[in-house]
């Protein structure tokens, strides 16, 4: 035996979080090291001001996303607010059966969809994680020194949080949110464990 060589498929990291729980954040700061890709989803609400088609959202019809819904292309999709959002499922197999890692941001519903998911290979590849707030009070805070959202709209978001909180138990991992340093190192950790999992590792001895 003179060398070995390695060889894995892609990961596939689900992170759900309530709304302020750090979550865009935590993938804001992960997306400045280049060791995965971002799954960019598609939606039928229009661009905002300095959003770029393909980078933040594929922006298509409501024709167009619903011949995805019927031709079964998206991995998981849901209407919020009446606009629709979803996830090409060609675009993260690709990745994934390129052995590069894809990081994917879906509510509650959207992990439970990819979790039902029948393909073998999303299942295989799948670890999904939940970014739980230390509390209500403190995602109160963070909500309120956002200074986005009207009082009313803040209990709106905490009243659907507490909601999304019980769902923790469902995913491999579950994070509690602390300083941004700290998320992503933590996150980071689930990374590293994944990746030197001997089930997603293929040894070639030579």
């Amino acid at each position: 035996m003179n060398s070995l060589t390695i060889h894995r498929k892609g990961i596939l990291f689900v992170i759900s979080a309530p709304s302020g729980a750090g979550k865009t954040t935590l993938i804001s700061s992960l997306r400045h090291k280049q060791d995965f890709v971002y799954s960019v989803s598609c939606t039928t609400r229009a661009p905002r001001p300095g959003e770029v088609h393909g980078e933040d959202y594929f922006f298509l019809s409501q024709e167009d996303f619903q011949k995805h819904i019927a031709a079964g292309d998206f991995l998981e999709h849901a209407e919020v607010h009446g606009r629709f959002y979803g996830t090409l499922k060609s675009t993260v197999l690709k990745h994934l059966a390129a052995g590069v890692d894809v990081l994917l941001d879906v509510d509650t519903l959207g992990a439970a969809s990819i979790r039902a998911c029948d393909d073998p290979f999303i299942q295989s590849a799948l670890a999904d994680v939940f970014i739980m707030p230390p509390g209500l009070d403190e995602l109160a805070r963070r909500l309120r020194k956002r200074g986005t959202e009207s009082e009313e709209q803040v209990a709106t978001r905490l009243h659907n949080a507490s909601g999304e909180m019980q769902k923790w138990r469902d995913y491999r991992y579950t994070l509690i949110s602390g300083s941004m340093e700290e998320d992503i190192e933590k996150f980071r950790a689930i990374m590293r464990a994944e990746r030197y999992m001997s089930s997603r590792l293929q040894l070639d001895f030579a």
